[in-house]
């Protein structure tokens, strides 16, 4: 680990810009619930293992329509825990990289808890691929997605299921949903998420050239979204991938670093330091 440590911080050092790509191991130092198998989905919410539901049966857009409080119990409560939550130090560490790049950086996360907006980077220097909790949609889809500020669902904890009002949508007054992209869904509305989306790929064509360095934190192979767009990017012959994950960190071409995101991050930065 510490020769991989090294060489991540040596590619760093030389880089011009970089671009951080995000998996749901990104928040786990932050607090944030670990959902990696069933277990470990039932571990973090127990009232689902005794209804026999997965995460893949659960975040899936039909129970809008067949128990609405049951799906804004869920989305409910994570909605409130990620509001609650303050991004980790590795965020920080981050930023300070950000910083002295030319560059600068991106990020392309499947994470919807908006912990890098939080964190202080730029809106519009985020592609958040999976959508994010803190924009909604109607269920009817009358209108485009809107912020969820001001929207507060209360959640009782014994059961998770939603009490009180749900959010509803401007315009119909219909059931609004998170603009997130669930299982089985072919409801989502993608417009945002493809408009940061084609403000990345344009910052990316602009780097062709330059030295690049992409910062994968906690992305697994079990939804490869970002792990398949980081090994997309890193085809580039002047762009270094650093893979930081506990449990895959194999990587074809670049650096592996078998840890979590905040030891690797605070590692790397200690050998900036250092040199």
């Amino acid at each position: 680990m510490y020769e991989a440590i090294a060489q991540a911080a040596a590619a760093i050092h030389s880089a011009d810009a970089l671009l951080i790509t995000a998996g749901a191991g990104m928040g786990v130092d932050s607090g944030l619930p670990d959902f990696r198998g069933t277990e470990g989905f039932w571990n973090a919410y127990p009232p689902y293992r005794h209804l026999g539901l997965s995460l893949a049966q659960l975040a899936n857009p039909m129970w809008f329509e067949r128990d609405p409080q049951l799906a804004w119990g869920f989305y409910g409560h994570r909605l409130n825990l990620y509001r609650a939550t303050m991004p980790h130090a590795g965020f920080s560490i981050l930023q300070k990289w950000t910083a002295r790049l030319p560059g600068g950086a991106r990020i392309f996360t499947s994470n919807v808890d908006g912990q890098f907006q939080k964190a202080g980077f730029a809106e519009d220097h985020i592609a958040e691929c999976h959508g994010s909790i803190h924009h909604l949609q109607c269920t009817r889809g009358c209108r485009g997605i809107w912020s969820s500020d001001g929207v507060n669902v209360e959640v009782d904890a014994r059961d998770f299921r939603a009490r009180g009002d749900l959010p509803t949508c401007p315009e119909c007054r219909a059931l609004a949903r998170p603009n997130i992209l669930m299982f089985g869904d072919d409801a989502w509305l993608s417009d945002r998420s493809q408009t940061q989306e084609e403000k990345l790929d344009a910052w990316l064509r602009a780097q062709s050239d330059k030295r690049l360095v992409i910062i994968e934190c906690g992305a697994g192979t079990a939804i490869p979204t970002v792990r398949r767009f980081s090994d997309y990017q890193a085809r580039g012959a002047s762009t270094t991938l650093v893979r930081i994950n506990m449990r895959e960190s194999e990587v074809p071409s670049g650096v592996g670093i078998q840890s979590g995101a905040l030891e690797a991050l605070t590692a790397i930065d200690a050998s900036l330091g250092a040199g």
